[in-house]
């Protein structure tokens, strides 16, 4: 079931990308959430789960999320904006248990090309220190089942479940200023 429920919270951001300059190599990227491909193979690939009448759910809510770090490991001076993206598997207690490269998606082949290793090991040390306040199923009394079934209040029974995530990180160098891509902030 709680595997299941992982493709309830794949929804991706919305709006526009904002630019910020940093000078250092110790701020370079910042994060999107990816929307669910349907029909693909791999990683992303989960299963639905149906709530039934008297269930809600409520999203996980990401509350520590330090960035991704190439620091030196990386000596490029400059690099096109380059997409990385990681399958990130939050257990009940809203702690990442794990994180697995994405390599089913045209925008994510760059985080498979040799090269870009340093980038995805940087996305993968960050994601690991990640915490969340867990997902949950909010099972509701049938007489006091609220509109608004995302919010777990009046819930008579909360049940944490872990679930997974898709996330792209964007990297870019530009004459050696890194350049961060935040989108739907």
């Amino acid at each position: 079931m709680a595997t299941a429920l992982s493709l309830l919270l794949l929804s991706g951001c919305a709006g526009h990308d904002q630019i910020t300059t940093v000078d250092t190599r110790a701020e370079n990227v910042d994060h999107q959430r990816l929307q669910a491909s349907a029909g693909t193979n791999g990683s992303a690939q989960v299963g639905t789960y149906q709530l039934g009448p008297t269930e809600g759910y409520r999203m996980p809510q990401l509350y520590a999320a330090p960035d991704p770090v190439v620091g030196e490991r990386d000596p490029r001076r400059e690099l096109a904006p380059t997409m990385v993206c990681l399958q990130v598997v939050i257990d009940a207690q809203g702690r990442v248990e794990r994180s697995v490269p994405l390599s089913d998606r045209g925008e994510c082949a760059a985080g498979n090309a040799p090269e870009n290793a340093p980038l995805m090991q940087a996305a993968q040390e960050a994601v690991a220190m990640w915490r969340y306040t867990p997902a949950a199923v909010c099972h509701f009394s049938p007489q006091r089942v609220p509109t608004d079934r995302g919010d777990c209040e009046g819930a008579e029974r909360i049940e944490p479940v872990p679930v997974s995530l898709l996330y792209g990180f964007t990297f870019e160098i530009v004459k050696g200023q890194h350049v961060v891509r935040r989108q739907g902030r």
